[in-house]
């Protein structure tokens, strides 16, 4: 009888240190994602990583292939805290780095990050990068160098076809002129939307001689491939 009891006395005992081990504690990111961008139209690609939570200090991402970066917030930050948190790799050319070479470097997988918070306690997420990736969007108007009247600005774009093992889920639509006044919006939309059109006074000046539009094809895991093509306001 007593070793029965020292034995759930023990069995207590572990049971509590589990429940007040860091790893119980930890918290979990409010988001994690990673994908794939391509830019079809100036031939490269680029991995993004993008965080929400609670504040943190320290974080670390960890793929298949292992360790794949680290932060460490200091000072002021370090007080303070990151919560929203961005970046983008650099993209070389599809001739300094294919495609295919990019995939090998990051392969698809799951992606874990843990960090600390500002006040001490673990911080976990986990995100699946694929290699679902979208064919490049075909534009149809305006196309390049195409005169775009301000009063009917219509952009258009065909249907992408969803890519095996996932589906396109939407499409970003940018439209932006640098000259002679800065303008730029955004739409997202469905991913049975192939246009969208843009209001004069969203779009900006009359006599705009710089300006681009982008559509971003997105599949499911987050992947995105985009065209660009400029056009010019009559």
């Amino acid at each position: 009888m007593r070793t029965s009891t020292t034995f759930l006395k023990l069995a207590a005992i572990v049971a509590l240190a589990l429940i007040l081990s860091p790893a119980a504690q930890a918290k979990r990111l409010a988001d994690a994602e990673i994908r794939i961008e391509i830019n079809a139209t100036d031939g490269d690609a680029g991995i993004q990583v993008f965080l929400d939570g609670e504040g943190w200090d320290t974080m670390q991402m960890t793929g298949p292939n292992g360790v794949e970066f680290s932060v460490a917030a200091e000072n002021s930050i370090g007080q303070q805290g990151i919560t929203e948190f961005f970046f983008e790799s650099a993209e070389p050319s599809f001739e300094e780095q294919s495609l295919d070479e990019l995939l090998e470097l990051f392969p698809a997988g799951l992606y874990r990050f843990e960090g600390t918070t500002t006040e001490g306690r673990r911080l976990r997420g986990k995100a699946r990068l694929t290699h679902a990736l979208p064919d490049a969007p075909v534009q149809l108007s305006p196309i390049d160098g195409e005169e775009v009247d301000p009063d009917n600005a219509v952009f258009e774009w065909a249907p992408v076809a969803d890519p095996p093992g996932s589906e396109i889920v939407g499409y970003e639509v940018v439209v932006e002129c640098d000259e002679p006044e800065f303008t730029k919006t955004t739409a997202l939309v469905g991913a049975d939307v192939t246009q969208i059109t843009v209001p004069r006074e969203v779009l900006g000046q009359e006599d705009a001689d710089e300006c681009k539009w982008e559509v971003l094809a997105i599949e499911d895991s987050g992947n995105q491939t985009i065209s660009e093509t400029e056009f010019s306001i009559d």
